[in-house]
């Protein structure tokens, strides 16, 4: 292989940014539902569905503003059920898992 057929192979893959499409883990989502379950209860889906779908480009800054913001959000989470929620948030498809437990839990909360 040539040191340009080397060079065109490394820079094919050097700006991609979509990863490898890893499937959450059942932990992630109960975490993602129990987030999406307080937001239901205060009645804010309709806010933070726009909010993940217009930050989703960012999200993997948004999940490190996360990580800043640890302290405050022991008020909802265990540190290790936090922790979990920002590895899920690093992702492309964590925004997904959320936006479907957001819409979940906002149909429950509406039947009841």
């Amino acid at each position: 292989m040539s040191a340009l057929q080397r060079l065109s192979a490394w820079c094919a893959h050097a700006f991609a940014v979509e990863g490898q499409a890893e499937e959450p883990d059942p932990r992630e989502r109960e975490v993602a539902a129990r987030l999406a379950q307080f937001v239901a209860r205060r009645q804010l889906v309709t806010p933070a569905l726009m909010l993940l779908e217009s930050g989703r480009p960012l999200n993997f800054v948004g999940s490190q503003v996360l990580a800043f913001l640890a302290p405050f959000a022991t008020l909802i989470f265990s540190p290790e059920e936090y922790e979990v929620l920002v590895r899920l948030l690093e992702r492309r498809q964590g925004i997904d898992v959320l936006i479907e437990a957001l819409t979940e839990a906002q149909e429950t909360h509406a039947r009841t």
